[in-house]
């Protein structure tokens, strides 16, 4: 496959990536965009977190940061999630691409224990941008990367808890080095949406352990 050289070009190859086939209202799903994983995914890239890494993507979804990851030059990609559709449909894409470094597990991120040395973490959990939504399910996916131990962490969050965050971060001994800053767009894709599509500021932290 021909090396990236652009973040247009990698924004171009994840936009093939399809969105979550059944979103589940409970799992939070929605689909990363393209322009943020690509965005995101590049950065890394440039910061030396991915070319020879080995990535772990937890709550992957269709496994746009774990298929970024792999066509920017990782080592080896993994992403795990609790859906097993999205699991499946992510499967097929990297099928189609024909990536031999990229894998794909069923499983509650608090469940995978396999043996696996991540250099860099991605997670796009569920941030609460629902008014019932179950709070503090993000923190739950940092702690849950603490203890996988990697070097690089990027985690998205909701905007509106930057100064939690970074209080919560310094606490658990997590250097923040890089904040990233993106409206996040959420589609109508549930029952109670009544708007075909609203923006959300969110903040991927980067951070090292």
């Amino acid at each position: 496959m021909k090396k990236i050289t652009r973040k247009k070009h990698l924004e171009m190859r994840l936009q093939n990536i399809p969105a979550h086939p059944k979103p589940k209202v409970g799992l939070e799903q929605y689909t990363t965009p393209s322009v943020i994983a690509s965005d995101l995914i590049w950065n890394a890239f440039s910061l030396g977190d991915i070319e020879d890494k080995n990535i772990l993507d937890l709550g992957c979804g269709t496994g746009v940061f774990a298929i970024g990851s792999a066509l920017m030059g990782a080592n080896s990609s993994i992403g795990v999630d609790i859906d097993d559709d999205s699991i499946e449909l992510a499967s097929e894409v990297s099928g189609k691409l024909k990536l031999d470094n990229v894998n794909f597990i069923v499983s509650d991120i608090c469940d995978f224990n396999e043996s696996f040395n991540a250099d860099t973490v991605f997670q796009n959990p569920p941030f609460g941008s629902q008014r019932k939504a179950d709070k503090g399910q993000d923190l739950k996916f940092v702690k849950r990367a603490i203890e996988l131990n990697p070097n690089v962490l990027y985690s998205f969050h909701m905007a509106s808890t930057e100064e939690f965050l970074v209080s919560f971060y310094k606490d658990n001994d997590l250097n923040i080095s890089h904040l990233f800053r993106y409206e996040f767009p959420i589609p109508k894709i549930y029952e109670f949406h009544n708007k075909e599509k609203q923006f959300v500021d969110v903040i991927a932290i980067r951070a090292t352990l």
